[in-house]
């Protein structure tokens, strides 16, 4: 603790302590308590509570107050746990008999203010700060401190019970940790004292009549597990559940029991545990028996943990997708006639009939098959699955479901009519599945059903009564499943059902670009970005494209009176480009879609658009065009970006401003690729004054980079400032590689060191100096190749990084501040001499 605070400090605390005083912000105190948990973290001495005896005359007086405030009286518990979390000020505490007076029952725990929740929260919070030594351990399970916490565990504040779980998670680790010395066997006696009465109360709670007890016992037991207990004490975690299994089995087999819910969480946090590596044993036969007893909607959460388990055995695994599985395969079975589809499973790990009176509940069918995709497209993400899938008929459910769903497939079972009326319209279930379908394009195996595929995309694609967020999921699925068309080996018939599809995405395309619903158009206009990028290179998407009316649409929008519109429409026309204007050949020059055309219309964008989110989205296309050479030759590429950054530096949007620096960044390396004798390292000290240096200078200037990049040191945003350090810091590693800077002094004499050394001064005011002038009329010429490099050489950037790296907050919340800050609050001091934020 530094001088001026300990000067400080007394007067916080009689302020704290004074019931006349307004109550502090909570912030206030938030702040504080982080402050003395950094003082007590490096420091275990009890020279702290020594030296500052205004803490321990703090909680006394508080303790003295006959009705403190639960805020103040919060404060108080916690700042006392963190005070004695270390062994050395936990004795001082106790000899000035503190600690039993907040924590025992005659604090208060016996009193009115418990019944605050804070008040117990902060209870909870102080005796886990304390709890990092023995002798705090020993105190509470003596004084009765376990039984409050044991209560707390059912407390109606969700908070507060969620703290005590934590805590006796805390203490069993750390009972473990601190008391065994012994063997272990799995009798009672062998655990530790305190870990011995945890247990105890787990096992009765399990085997009480009363729901809230088992319920809260098996929540302890799920964090337990899946804490670091389950990991760094694979002995203990086998005694414990070999006490625990049989009850936990009696729970699986009593359909009346409220908790079963809880059992999946359970039993995955215990498979995560190494203790159960092994394929033999009785904890996979419990998990079976789970897969088996749980509802489908209980059972889902754990299957799919089980299948994403390295460890889990093959037959498991095997059961468990087998569970994820069966909805849909209901699915297919009621879609279709006896004997016609084989169905997804071969058998089933649960009753069928569970499954099908869900699905045809109007009010569970939605819920269960979203959950199910849910899970099946997080399985479909990962790398390695180490079960296979039934990709066909998964894929033929999803269409089945998306078919039910548009109302599209009649089905002549009963359950197959009643699963269609409950799906009709569903937007919920169109989605998951179409968010499914996307994922499965990845896969390899689903070739034959591609054209039964896009026949249900179309018709979602063409219908009116598709709604706009299934729309663009419908376009997502859409593009994916066109990139995989492409890959497929090109037979004559696949390369005529590739045209055939094109040829109808792309009238369906051109009549979404034209819809009035706004949402419908950016959609559209994503799609046909994301088509782009993925079959720019195929000669059949080429054809239809020129063909159709969409690049017309396309650069129309550019127009549209809604703005999100606009910025799609900008970054469609600029993936456009490379194969309308920019290719050496262009199928289209000479009409409409030219090079200069399509520039001048985004930079009028660029500089008149008075929305944000277009001209963010110019300036972003601007900045792909130049790093894929787009923009033409070196001359051609200066004065482009030279016409950009003038037009970007006085924009409002700072995100936009951010978009010319990286533009400007782009630019700098390909120059500096393209004129140094190195491309891709510094140049050395011997050719620092070489032609193509100076050349590199010119080109900057005559670009007026500098300008822009001095300027935006001095943004308002800081993000600008950060970016355009970064850059300046750059060339200065190219021009100067070997630090062999200017020494400021011999250059201050002649007018442009004078002119870089007020730039200097300028910049160290930050942002206070965002509006300073760039004319000249100062002394700095931005655009003279030799004043810019001695401006690189001389102006101190990375102090400058330094400076706007720094948090914009690390005066003000320095502890100093903060305890001005308090008084202030209180009154206590003058206001000149308070630090306020």
């Amino acid at each position: 603790m530094t001088r001026e605070c300990a000067v400080l400090l007394p007067g916080v605390c009689a302020a704290l302590a004074d019931p006349r005083q307004p109550g502090l912000d909570d912030t206030c105190l938030e702040k504080l308590l982080d402050w003395f948990r950094s003082l007590t973290w490096f420091d275990p001495t009890a020279e702290l509570v020594q030296d500052n005896p205004c803490l321990a005359e703090l909680l006394t007086s508080v303790l003295a107050l006959p009705d403190p405030s639960p805020s103040i009286l919060s404060f108080t518990l916690q700042l006392a746990g963190i005070l004695a979390s270390s062994e050395s000020r936990f004795q001082h505490l106790q000899q000035e008999k503190l600690l039993g007076r907040l924590f025992g029952w005659e604090g208060p725990r016996g009193s009115a203010a418990w019944e605050d929740a804070s008040v117990r929260s902060a209870w909870l919070k102080g005796v886990h700060s304390m709890l990092h030594h023995l002798p705090a351990l020993h105190c509470l399970c003596s004084t009765g401190g376990m039984d409050v916490i044991f209560t707390l565990q059912g407390d109606p504040s969700l908070f507060v019970a969620s703290a005590a779980s934590q805590l006796l998670v805390h203490m069993l680790t750390f009972s473990l940790e601190s008391e065994t010395s012994k063997a272990l066997s799995t009798k009672d006696c062998d655990w530790p004292a305190c870990a011995q009465m945890i247990v105890k109360h787990i096992k009765e709670s399990l085997q009480s009549s009363s729901a809230s007890h088992i319920e809260q016992s098996l929540k302890l037991l799920s964090s337990l597990f899946g804490s670091c207990f389950g990991s760094c004490y694979a002995a203990w975690t086998e005694v414990l559940w070999l006490d625990i299994a049989k009850q936990i089995e009696s729970f699986l087999l009593e359909e009346t029991v409220q908790a079963q819910p809880l059992l999946a969480n359970l039993l995955l946090k215990v498979a995560r545990s190494p203790v159960f590596c092994g394929t033999e044993g009785s904890f996979w036969a419990l998990v079976t028996s789970a897969l088996e007893h749980l509802t489908p909607v209980q059972a889902g959460p754990l299957a799919v943990g089980l299948l994403k388990l390295c460890k889990c055995p093959q037959d498991v695994r095997i059961q468990a997708m087998t569970v994820l599985l069966q909805p849909l395969d209901c699915i297919l079975r009621a879609a279709s006639q006896p004997l016609e589809c084989a169905g997804l499973l071969d058998e089933s790990v649960s009753d069928p009939a569970t499954v099908e009176s869900l699905l045809s509940s109007k009010t569970s069918c939605a819920g269960l098959l979203c959950q199910t995709l849910a899970h099946l497209e997080k399985l479909l993400s990962l790398k390695h699955l180490r079960v296979d899938l039934p990709c066909v008929s998964l894929l033929h459910s999803l269409m089945t479901i998306l078919q039910f769903c548009n109302g599209f497939l009649s089905p002549t079972s009963p359950l197959g009519s009643t699963i269609s009326r409950n799906l009709i319209n569903c937007f919920r279930v169109q989605k998951s599945a179409l968010d499914v379908l996307a994922a499965l394009s990845e896969k390899k195996d689903c070739d034959t059903l591609i054209g039964s595929l896009f026949d249900v995309l179309l018709a979602y694609l063409q219908s009116p009564n598709t709604s706009p967020t299934v729309l663009k999921k419908t376009f997502q699925a859409t593009s994916k499943w066109m990139v995989h068309l492409q890959e497929l080996s090109s037979s004559r018939s696949q390369r005529q059902q590739t045209e055939k599809i094109l040829e109808d995405v792309f009238v369906v395309l051109q009549k979404r670009l034209c819809s009035p619903c706004w949402e419908v158009r950016d959609s559209s206009l994503e799609f046909l970005t994301a088509m782009v990028k993925g079959l720019k290179d195929q000669k059949e998407f080429r054809q239809c494209l020129l063909s159709s009316e969409v690049l017309r649409l396309t650069e129309n929008l550019l127009e549209d009176p809604e703005s999100y519109v606009r910025a799609s429409a900008v970054t469609a026309v600029g993936h456009l480009a490379p194969i309308t204007c920019f290719a050496p050949e262009s199928p289209v020059t000479g009409s409409q879609y030219n090079k200069e055309s399509i520039v001048a219309k985004l930079q009028e964008i660029l500089s008149t658009d008075s929305e944000g989110f277009p001209r963010r989205a110019v300036i972003s296309i601007f900045t792909k065009w130049l790093r894929e050479g787009c923009t033409g030759q070196l001359e051609d590429t200066e004065q482009f970006v030279s016409r950009v950054i003038q037009t970007v530096e006085h924009d409002l949007d700072w995100e936009v401003r951010l978009g010319g620096l990286e533009l400007v960044e782009v630019f700098c390396s390909q120059t500096i690729c393209q004129l140094s004798q190195c491309p891709y390292a510094p140049v050395s000290s011997a050719v620092t004054s070489s032609t193509p240096q100076k050349e590199l200078l010119q080109v900057f200037c005559r670009a007026k980079l500098f300008g822009f990049l001095f300027g935006s040191l001095c943004d308002c945003d800081k993000p600008v400032g950060q970016r355009a350090c970064d850059v300046l810091v750059g060339l200065r590693g190219h021009f100067y590689p070997m630090s062999t800077l200017e020494n400021p002094q011999e250059i201050e004499d002649s007018p442009a060191g004078r002119g870089i050394a007020w730039l200097q001064r300028t910049l160290r005011q930050g942002s206070l100096a965002q509006n300073f002038p760039m004319d000249g009329d100062v002394g700095v010429d931005f655009q003279d190749p030799e004043s810019m490099m001695l401006a690189l050489g001389a102006i101190d950037l990375l102090e400058l990084h330094d400076e706007l790296n720094k948090s914009s907050d690390h005066v003000e919340e320095s502890p100093q501040s903060l305890l001005q800050d308090i008084l202030a609050a209180v009154g206590t001091i003058e206001d000149n001499e308070v630090d306020c934020y």
